[in-house]
């Protein structure tokens, strides 16, 4: 089976990973990919979705699957693109794709299904973000778009809001946009991710990240360093209570408005004293977090995407080990606000008990991975219990260095 994956990071370093693991014989592919991923997927050239969609029709390929959440909504999209061509696509069209593209429409769409979520106000100017907030703090401030993980801030103060709406509403940091204001919502937080095939649906691991850049959840918003992952996160009948009330809706709802769906569905989930809230969708695997969960896979994870993307959820291609799961990030010097490139990388050859994947990096003239981004790498370890877990991924990540490097070191036990 000839498979190409779109994206470039550490999230499809992952899922790349998972399917050349799988049983099911696969040539890989990557669109744009990186030097790390090309060292298991072969190299596509293509400069936007249609000529993607050539470069695969040239190739023959089998199976098209959206790692990065922009192509989905790129152009005519992705996956309307490879419906189009008959090439099966695992990721939603660009219609359904809104559910992460516009925070409003995924709100509205809640609101319509009746699923659990925060209070909002959408608005358009600084003047109308005041009076929503209403001087009441702590708030959360969100662009209404695409902004790589970085378009949310949780405002604890006023001067948090001003300096956020700013950037949005008057530098335009991400582009134009709308923005919303959001009823804050206190509790841990879970992130649930569930194949779904149109009607139907299969709840895969949990996981838990950590966006700040900071120890104790300090500092401006990342897109992530670092996440943990294990079935056992599923505590008492949480899972049933998810699936019931926010799962089953979900789905149910994208096929009563018309909107098909197949791919990998992430629910950001906020565990209240009055149950589970939507915090966020995103119609994709959640960056850091696949890189926790994909190495708990067990099973064919290659025939279950391949099977779901032409209409067919086979429950028993895939389940998930027992045991923890914890991905640490490594940044670059001066991330998130800026990312320092060219610092060669040290150690990676050092790593033994554990998964390295690459996020922003790049081969040097001299045959060395260096630096190419925020987010550089992730080392994944596993464990019995989540302190065995903790123990074994800090241990495996000292082991890899470079200058500027930014770590957490709380990742595994802060909000636990």
């Amino acid at each position: 089976m000839k498979v190409l994956v779109v994206g470039k990071g550490g999230r499809e370093h992952a899922i790349i990973t998972a399917l050349h693991e799988s049983p099911t014989e696969t040539e890989i592919y990557s669109f744009p990919g990186s030097d790390a991923i090309f060292e298991l997927a072969k190299p596509v050239e293509a400069d936007g979705v249609a000529s993607l969609i050539s470069a695969m029709q040239e190739l023959n390929i089998d199976l098209c699957v959206a790692g990065e959440e922009s192509y989905l909504v790129k152009d005519e999209g992705l996956a309307n693109a490879c419906a189009v061509a008959g090439i099966p696509c695992w990721g939603p069209p660009k219609e359904a794709a809104q559910l992460e593209a516009s925070k409003e429409f995924a709100k509205e769409f809640m609101v319509r299904q009746s699923i659990p979520t925060g209070g909002y106000s959408p608005v358009e100017t600084i003047d109308e973000a005041r009076a929503a907030i209403d001087g009441k703090y702590p708030t959360v401030l969100k662009f209404d778009g695409l902004a790589a993980g970085k378009g949310v801030a949780v405002c604890m103060t006023e001067g948090d809001a001003e300096e956020f709406l700013d950037e949005v509403l008057v530098q335009r940091k991400f582009g134009p946009g709308r923005l919303l204001v959001e009823e804050y919502l206190e509790g841990p937080e879970i992130s649930i991710f569930a194949s779904v095939v149109d009607g139907d649906y299969q709840i895969l691991a949990p996981a838990r990240d950590y966006k700040r850049i900071y120890d104790a959840d300090e500092g401006p918003n990342t897109g992530g360093m670092g996440a943990v992952s294990s079935l056992d996160m599923f505590e008492g009948d949480l899972r049933s209570v998810i699936d019931e009330t926010i799962v089953r809706p979900t789905v149910e709802g994208l096929q009563n408005e018309g909107l098909p769906y197949r791919g990998f569905l992430y629910f950001g989930l906020m565990l209240t004293e009055n149950g589970p809230k939507v915090i966020e969708y995103n119609c994709r695997f959640g960056d850091p977090e696949a890189e926790a969960v994909l190495p708990m896979v067990e099973g064919d994870f290659a025939a279950h995407v391949f099977e779901g993307a032409k209409g067919n959820l086979d429950s028993d291609l895939v389940s998930f080990k027992d045991g923890w799961s914890i991905c640490l990030v490594s940044a670059s010097a001066g991330y998130p606000a800026s990312s320092r490139s060219g610092d060669v990388i040290s150690g990676l050859d050092q790593v033994s008990d554990a998964r390295v994947f690459h996020a922003g990096t790049k081969l040097n003239e001299a045959g060395q991975f260096e630096t190419a981004g925020g987010r550089v790498l992730v080392v994944v370890a596993s464990g019995s219990t989540r302190e065995e877990a903790v123990t074994n991924v800090y241990r495996e990540s000292e082991k890899v260095a470079f200058d500027g490097m930014q770590r957490r070191t709380d990742i595994g036990t802060r909000n636990f």
